[in-house]
């Protein structure tokens, strides 16, 4: 039986969203809203080899909501908004609370909100859009997604801070990691290419973006992954400057007489990429500057040797890793970063083919190679609406 189920992704002025005829996985159309508050909002849907796209006032996340659904019956996607039986949110910060995706009822979005402050970017917004659909399919499963669930399985020992443990008991300041969806769905899809059971795999995943995050797995659960109390930890980024030594900050607070906020603003948007190069953030501009920018090159080679140190890390806590997976924007579509992160590593074990990489091959390590190197396309909102399909009510 067919079932139309829609993943969405609430920003802070966005709606991106695709609809899925469940289970057969075929996406049935996808779009986006930008710029939600102001008169000239962009809405864009893809379907059926068509796209259109249109600029108009959209007030709120509420307008926006109504927008995209008056356009699917519009457009014939649907015949009615009864046919959409199921709603999947993308929710940022999950906590202890959320060890998995889970249905949405009025305890679901207390929890959210009570989690606001470990993501006072992200959990209001999502919140925001849960509360829009609700109202416009009151009647449809609608389920919260977490960033952070599919790290919950990490052991205590990997997950608490080495600072006074009453920290944890108070705040619960400790390791969640994020882009769970993303490691989660690769790591699954990974299995299913090479016909073995997940629960068989070790596995490193490095989903390389804007924001970039590198996960250990073990038999299908997470054990290790590099982001931490936030999105800000782990290797360097577009803007975020990831591990850094943390006696930087108040230096900087003495010497620059910088707020909290200001010292906060600079990690998470100047710094990184952008703050290094003094170019871009965006990793196209950096490759395309580096031969002839230094300071572009310097970022270039950061960022590679932040990554290549997390996969040595992780090859030493897994003990046997059967393969190594780039997802995400840049560990999809840059060949260049994939060979700067694999070469000079046959000690370990991994040999890569230069042609297969160049190739837009699946799998791109040589025939030597004694760890696979694999590259895999996320589908964050593939695995929203399977969750959607799969979590039942408690």
């Amino acid at each position: 039986m067919e079932h139309k189920i829609i993943a969405i992704n609430a920003g802070s002025s966005s709606l991106k969203f695709q609809l899925f005829s469940m289970p057969a996985e075929v996406s049935v159309c996808q779009g986006l809203i930008e710029r939600i508050g102001l008169d000239d909002a962009v809405f864009t849907l893809k379907f059926r080899e068509q796209k259109i796209s249109q600029t108009l006032p959209v007030t709120n996340h509420q307008q926006a909501v109504d927008l995209l659904l008056s356009s699917l019956v519009q457009h014939g996607v649907v015949t009615s908004l009864q046919e959409i039986e199921g709603v999947g949110h993308r929710v940022a910060h999950g906590g202890e609370f959320f060890p998995d995706s889970a249905i949405i009822d009025e305890n679901t979005i207390t929890r959210i909100a009570q989690l606001n402050d470990l993501a006072p970017l992200h959990n209001p917004v999502n919140l925001t859009g849960i509360k829009a659909f609700r109202t416009a399919l009151p009647d449809a499963k609608a389920v919260a997604v977490f960033d952070t669930s599919f790290h919950q399985t990490m052991a205590k020992m990997d997950y608490i801070y080495p600072i006074p443990y009453s920290y944890y008991e108070k705040y619960g300041i400790r390791r969640y990691g994020f882009h769970g969806t993303s490691h989660k769905y690769v790591a699954h899809r990974y299995a299913e290419l090479v016909d073995t059971p997940i629960e068989q795999l070790n596995l490193i995943t490095c989903h390389l973006g804007n924001g970039s995050s590198i996960c250990a797995i073990e038999g299908g659960k997470s054990i290790h992954t590099s982001m931490g109390f936030t999105p800000l930890a782990g290797v360097m980024m577009g803007t975020r400057c990831g591990d850094i030594d943390p006696s930087i900050l108040p230096f900087l607070a003495d010497k620059e007489h910088q707020t909290v906020e200001a010292l906060n603003q600079m990690m998470n948007s100047q710094s990184g990429l952008l703050g290094v190069s003094g170019l871009s953030h965006d990793f196209r501009d950096i490759l395309a500057a580096a031969p002839q920018n230094e300071r572009a090159q310097l970022a270039l080679d950061m960022f590679v040797e932040r990554i290549r140190a997390y996969v040595g890390q992780y090859l030493v806590k897994l003990g046997k890793v059967d393969a190594i997976i780039f997802t995400g924007g840049i560990g999809e579509n840059s060949a260049d970063v994939r060979e700067k992160v694999c070469r000079n590593l046959e000690m370990l074990g991994i040999s890569i083919c230069d042609e297969e990489n160049h190739s837009g091959s699946t799998i791109f390590s040589a025939s030597r190679s004694s760890i696979a190197l694999a590259v895999i396309p996320t589908n964050e909102e593939l695995m929203i609406a399977q969750d959607v399909m799969r979590v039942e009510k408690r």
